[in-house]
């Protein structure tokens, strides 16, 4: 969020039994993003005029940049190993027809444009996968559609199968972390894949997804994030991370998770699973409260990249952070 003028407006709603407060940017208006931070990830603010896209471009720059200068990196570490046994009397020739001579003008040429690993060759499997998922991005949450009122209801019940059946717009949304009576004012730039994320966890890890829900592991903050709106800023982060935008990823986290897309149908459901017990496990080592959300979904996607750039990696259930799902 920006240093802009704020004013606190106290929000009593119960998260699991916990308060917490929301902030409003006067001069900025309502906020268009699900939970507060810094800015760097916004929800379909058109009114700033930054739309999905452009935010998406921004991190596949960012993204591109730093690889290029670990590569620069390299091959200067190269240059002075081989200058080194060269000065030793090795009949090394560094010339146009040399390994290092056909690389080094390469390296030099991308530092003046946006440097993209080569695209991957996808195999059918992939392509009609590929194409599945990006088909469920492409979805908005509509509450009008019966089919997505349905589908918020059943995510409700998942959750609390003892408790009735609430209203589509009532207070007692509040207790699932929705920031108000009516959730289908939180989903923006998460879409309705952002919902099934949400009934996937519910309906495959029971265990894992309860304990999340009603918070039960760890020393929680008296300022805890809430459960729900997390859940959308997660999905919206990784679309992010793997690129999913784009027609081929060209991001290694995303070209990886094509690899895991072949064997596995709901791969970005796991992974959000994933995700979202390694965001509230970092929430938990840091200490972190509410206003640190932001900082701590960074992290998480950190982490996620470092993990998903393994080698042996060939299933979401290779992850180092799965083992969070089995707690």
């Amino acid at each position: 969020m920006s240093s802009g003028t704020l004013r606190r407006r106290l929000h009593h709603g119960d998260v699991d039994g916990r308060k917490y407060d929301r902030y409003e940017a006067s001069e900025f208006g309502s906020l268009n993003e699900p939970l507060l931070g810094n800015g760097d990830y916004d929800y379909n603010d058109h009114s700033q005029g930054q739309a999905l896209q452009d935010i998406l471009d921004d991190e596949r720059k960012k993204e591109s940049l730093h690889w290029t200068f670990l590569f620069s990196n390299i091959i200067a570490q190269w240059a002075q190993w081989l200058g080194t046994i060269y000065c030793n009397g090795a009949n090394i020739i560094i010339g146009s027809s040399s390994v290092l001579g056909r690389i080094i003008p390469f390296v030099q040429g991308t530092q003046s444009t946006v440097n993209r690993l080569p695209l991957v060759v996808l195999s059918p499997l992939q392509e009609v996968r590929l194409k599945y998922l990006k088909r469920r991005l492409s979805i908005p949450f509509d509450g009008s559609l019966l089919e997505h009122q349905e589908a918020l209801r059943n995510l409700w019940k998942l959750s609390y199968p003892e408790r009735p059946l609430p209203s589509l717009k009532s207070e007692v949304w509040k207790d699932m972390g929705w920031q108000g009576s009516d959730p289908s004012t939180d989903f923006r730039g998460g879409g309705y894949i952002s919902l099934e994320n949400l009934i996937f966890f519910a309906s495959t890890y029971l265990e894992a997804f309860q304990n999340l829900l009603h918070k039960s592991d760890g020393e929680r903050s008296e300022w805890e994030y809430p459960f729900a709106v997390a859940g959308i800023n997660v999905s919206f982060m990784l679309i992010q991370m793997l690129d999913l935008q784009s027609n081929n990823p060209t991001t290694i986290a995303g070209q990886r998770f094509l690899e895991l897309l072949s064997e596995d149908e709901m791969a970005f459901d796991n992974l959000f699973c994933v995700a979202f017990k390694l965001l509230d496990a970092q929430w938990l080592a840091k200490r972190a409260s509410y206003m640190e959300f932001n900082d701590v979904l960074k992290s998480t996607r950190s982490q996620l990249e470092r993990e998903l750039a393994l080698e042996d990696i060939s299933t979401i259930r290779d992850l180092p952070a799965f083992n969070f799902l089995r707690q």
